[in-house]
């Protein structure tokens, strides 16, 4: 894990080049976070739909859960890529110890309170019995493993702000090779331990996120710039410093709570349902999540970029850093559309051995084809916005889009109206059309007007 730091030498100025070859590793590593996901869901699916059906309720309560405690942690990434386009690049090495405390209390408190509440939570939703006491043990499981993913990613976000994207990328995808083992063992239910299908995936994804954390800093300790920014020696207290680190985060955590929780409620519906539609859905927002990676790592790519611009006092390079982001986003998820579109029931049979499961997943996967693109570049103008300061603006568009407009939607379409999984994807398309047009509307206006705030002032 020696490779050099992507080379940004003019904040002020940002090209295609340099935000390429950011965006490439950085896309790798997001890829490599839901590739666990995708590993646990096809393993446990072609053991039994029915834990399948417990994998996906047991991880959508945890999931919104660890979204929302990565958007705390944000701050780390939008610091640090400031202050290396304001010439402090010396004073990064605290933004990250702040950032590593912070996750681990973070991330104690989230594994206790759904350890303790998890389980009745799910009973209290109008879940069936059987399929809520089948998920607990899935839910409590993946709670433990919430410490050392949220004080692995800590390094991940810093590391990714200093350019230094590949060791992520590798250490992200040896975990996956950890728990893609751990899965093919554990799970079938023969490797001598007392567990099986999506409890023991649960513990594999547990196992694998403990790997990751070994790696990750594995990597930071090798890098030798970090004694020089001060990583691993106590810095002087910054209460003021601490604070705007934690308000980055804060807007941040509040939009990934809102847009995380909004669809940890279409599982939710989707169980309501029936058991097969729990399924599909499954399958279905696996996939989108895998291929949300991508404009994700696109986005933190973007917002590294329009970062160092702001440090740097550029609104020209603000604006060009967004647009850069802008464009690659539309194409490169215009290409994956056509891809899925064609590729759907491989996709779905690949998931599956059940035929209906498979049918409904199919069809879903095709319809989804039309939300990728929006919710993409929602997410790209939403980093690129607070890159440059503008924290809760973003959180207000998330909010009036999914809370407002995606949630109650997502309900009528599917039960009242009965459209079942078709009818959430629809909430979800027209939900993610008002986030972007919103969001890159803002950026857009504030481009105009070529007003920089401080993000720590």
């Amino acid at each position: 894990m020696t490779a050099q730091a992507v080379a940004l030498p003019d904040p002020a100025r940002p090209t295609l080049g340099p935000l390429l070859r950011l965006a490439g590793p950085v896309v790798a590593s997001r890829l490599g976070i839901m590739a666990m996901g995708v590993v646990d869901t096809v393993v446990v699916g072609r053991y039994s739909a029915e834990q399948l059906g417990y994998h996906a309720i047991g991880w959508a309560p945890t999931g919104v859960v660890l979204t929302t405690a990565l958007g705390l942690l944000y701050g780390i990434q939008v610091m640090t890529s400031q202050a290396i386009g304001d010439g402090r690049a010396q004073e990064t090495g605290a933004i990250l110890r702040r950032g590593v405390a912070y996750a681990f209390w973070v991330g104690l408190t989230a594994a206790l309170v759904l350890m303790l509440l998890g389980g009745p939570t799910l009973h209290l939703m109008g879940l069936e019995p059987a399929l809520a006491n089948g998920a607990t043990p899935v839910l409590q499981v993946l709670a433990l493993s919430l410490v050392p993913i949220l004080m692995a990613d800590a390094g991940l976000f810093w590391l990714e702000a200093h350019g230094r994207a590949v060791p992520g990328m590798v250490a992200m995808w040896g975990a996956n090779i950890v728990n893609l083992v751990l899965n093919l063992w554990l799970v079938p239910g023969n490797s001598g331990f007392p567990v099986d299908g999506a409890v023991a995936s649960g513990w594999s994804t547990a196992l694998s996120r403990v790997a990751l954390l070994l790696f990750i800093w594995g990597a930071i300790l090798a890098w030798a710039p970090a004694r020089r920014y001060g990583v691993f020696r106590k810095a002087a207290p910054d209460p003021r410093a601490a604070s705007a680190q934690r308000r980055v985060g804060y807007g941040t955590a509040a939009s990934y709570f809102i847009e995380s929780a909004a669809f940890g409620a279409m599982s939710i519906f989707a169980g309501w349902i029936g058991t097969l539609a729990v399924a599909a859905w499954a399958i279905t927002l696996n996939v989108a999540a895998v291929i949300f990676m991508v404009p994700l790592g696109l986005a933190s790519a973007t917002a590294v970029m329009v970062g160092r611009a702001h440090g740097a006092r550029s609104p020209a390079g603000v604006v060009r850093a967004g647009m850069l982001g802008f464009g690659v986003t539309s194409v490169v998820l215009f290409i994956i559309c056509i891809i899925v579109g064609f590729g759907n029931e491989a996709i779905a049979a690949a998931y599956t051995t059940d035929a209906a499961v498979r049918g409904m997943a199919a069809a879903a996967l095709l319809l989804s084809c039309l939300f990728y693109l929006a919710d993409g570049l929602q997410n790209v103008g939403a980093q690129a916005l607070r890159a440059r300061g503008d924290v809760w603006v973003p959180t207000a568009t998330h909010m009036t889009s999914y809370l407002l407009v995606m949630m109650p939607l997502g309900w009528a379409l599917a039960i009242p109206a009965g459209l079942g999984v078709p009818g959430l994807i629809w909430s979800i398309i027209i939900a993610s059309l008002v986030a972007a047009v919103l969001l890159w509307g803002r950026f857009w206006w504030l481009g105009r007007t070529s007003s920089l705030s401080r993000t720590s002032s």
